[in-house]
């Protein structure tokens, strides 16, 4: 089962981004849609109604969350996703990577040119037309086998200088099945970058694997915030509060909805499972009056989202 879970922050337009990306990526589909009500009293979701409450995809194994939530926050290279293209097992990666890169490249901004670098045959970074960024590369047929897709985190300004770190914390957040993976340092005389900070990281989170990299450019004018998130699906109350206690310690920050940003500025949504079961059951007015309840927590209770949705 995927523990964490990345999460996208559209304007309005989610659903058209969604159905972009399932036609893009193999092996992938919607798997449900929540929509907002009518009638919603917060005053920023006004004329949100029919708009993308919660939508879960599936791109090529890699399951997301994304919603509309208006313009309050927008997307930013700070959180990208890896999709590695293996020549070794696929005849066809250098044709399937040239694709792909021209349909992202649509209307959008590259970063990075595809093309050859040191660390890799063939690699281009793009951040496309709707504002979620993507790192396509040839994978090391020598090296150890990773997942088709890897969510991505680099911190930049002050948060430069801290993705090791924060790997280590992630991994002591998550334990179980989680370790520090490769780790590639800057060496002394880079331009902008300390001598031994994160150049690239990596490590597994609950079996996840997520990499890390420092940046201290100072054209790095974005860094982390709500646009893109990650999701922990929690199985009770008291794994609740252990991760919500684990990443606002130390210099986090508390906010509304169950969302939650570490000491490193990363939004992440600390999200019971039972809160996803209710707030989908199919009696509208139910799962209605627990959303009405969710919208007033910081931390998720579930126990005061059961009596909501009891009417209690």
């Amino acid at each position: 089962m995927q523990k964490i879970t990345p999460c996208l922050w559209f304007d309005t337009n989610c659903e058209e981004a969604i159905n972009f990306y399932v036609s893009l990526f193999p092996n992938s589909k919607i798997d449900s849609i929540k929509r907002y009500p009518e009638g919603m009293s917060d005053e920023h979701l006004q004329g949100m109604n029919g708009k993308i409450l919660t939508a879960v995809f599936t791109l090529d194994g890699l399951t997301f969350q994304a919603l509309d939530g208006g313009p309050t926050f927008t997307m930013n290279p700070s959180l990208s996703f890896f999709v590695n293209f293996d020549p070794l097992h696929n005849p066809n990666a250098a044709t399937d990577i040239d694709a792909m890169w021209a349909k992202l490249i649509e209307g959008g901004k590259i970063l990075m040119p595809l093309q050859e670098y040191p660390f890799s045959k063939r690699y281009g970074w793009v951040q496309d037309r709707f504002g979620t960024s993507w790192q396509l590369i040839f994978t090391n047929p020598e090296g150890e086998e990773r997942p088709r897709m890897i969510p991505s985190l680099l911190f930049t300004q002050k948060a430069a200088g801290h993705a090791e770190e924060a790997l280590n914390l992630y991994v002591s957040v998550f334990g179980g099945d989680s370790k520090v993976g490769q780790l590639a340092k800057y060496p002394a005389g880079m331009p902008h970058d300390k001598e031994g900070s994160l150049m690239f990281g990596e490590a597994k989170l609950a079996g996840q694997w997520i990499t890390a990299m420092d940046s201290a450019h100072p054209g790095h004018e974005f860094t982390f915030n709500e646009g893109g998130s990650l999701v922990i699906e929690t199985v009770d109350q008291a794994e609740t509060d252990v991760i919500w206690q684990k990443l606002t310690s130390d210099g986090g920050q508390d906010s509304q909805c169950g969302w939650v940003k570490d000491k490193f500025g990363v939004s992440w949504q600390i999200v019971p499972k039972r809160m996803m079961e209710l707030l989908s059951d199919p009696d509208q007015e139910k799962s209605n009056r627990a959303l009405g309840a969710m919208m007033q927590m910081q931390k998720i209770d579930i126990a005061k989202l059961e009596q909501a949705f009891n009417g209690n």
